[in-house]
């Protein structure tokens, strides 16, 4: 298979070193992003530091991040092939608790960070004839949750299915293909410790791992003939939840 130039943004833990990870161990060329310069050296160091690697710290959140990154992957490796948008945030708050600081944290990170960073690269992708970007959302988009109280983060997450439909539709002529991941519950550093008390959401009932996340993610950017999908990953969430 072809080598190929991967950018994963929110790759200093969890699911984004994992696919960094993923890839690197398949051969690609792979550049990782966080917006903390310390946490994303130290994931460049843990990632073994090779020849294949390189790392951009910045905020997915303006535009000129998105614009480094497109530049670092051309200029060292040649080509920006693959997207991963998995740079985002969480959390729960009762909808009448929501301010305006408070939802624009979710829209900026989340739903902004995703669109300007493919802004950014879709110029690459055009002058290639080819590329794929892979975004993060969420079953919680369609499989609400009244204990989980998380209005914000779920409509930047919902924002960024639709995204990916339109883009799709809007990009696929030019054999640039535009999908989103949707995981469950990962045992990240996110969740802490805690990851394992949300089984029972997944039929399977039992949380994810980070690398069954990237097996995905691989499988899709991989592929030629995917394109403006919502693809689970989530142990069954979408479909429905045990009642323990």
């Amino acid at each position: 298979m072809k080598k190929q130039t991967v950018i994963v943004t929110g790759a200093s833990s969890g699911i984004g070193k994992e696919v960094a990870r993923y890839f690197l161990d398949r051969g690609d060329n792979v550049v990782i992003n966080s917006a903390t310069e310390e946490k994303i050296l130290q994931a460049y160091l843990e990632l073994g530091a090779g020849p294949n690697l390189a790392f951009v710290p910045g905020d997915v959140r303006l535009k000129r991040t998105g614009e480094l990154l497109v530049k670092t992957a051309v200029d060292k490796f040649g080509s920006a092939d693959i997207l991963v948008n998995n740079a985002g945030i969480f959390e729960t708050r009762p909808f009448l608790e929501v301010d305006e600081e408070y939802l624009d944290r979710f829209l900026n990170t989340n739903l902004k960070g995703t669109y300007f960073t493919t802004q950014a690269f879709i110029p690459q992708m055009l002058l290639q004839k080819d590329g794929i970007v892979i975004n993060i959302g969420t079953p919680l988009v369609n499989h609400a949750l009244g204990g989980a109280p998380a209005s914000a983060p779920v409509s930047s997450k919902g924002a960024i299915h639709a995204l990916t439909l339109q883009l799709a539709a809007e990009f696929g002529k030019y054999n640039i293909r535009v999908n989103t991941i949707a995981p469950g519950v990962i045992r990240t550093p996110m969740h802490g410790d805690t990851a394992d008390q949300n089984a029972g959401l997944h039929l399977i009932n039992r949380v994810g791992e980070s690398e069954e996340v990237a097996q995905v993610v691989y499988a899709v950017a991989k592929s030629g003939f995917i394109n403006g999908a919502i693809i689970h990953v989530d142990g069954g969430m979408a479909a429905g939840h045990n009642l323990n």
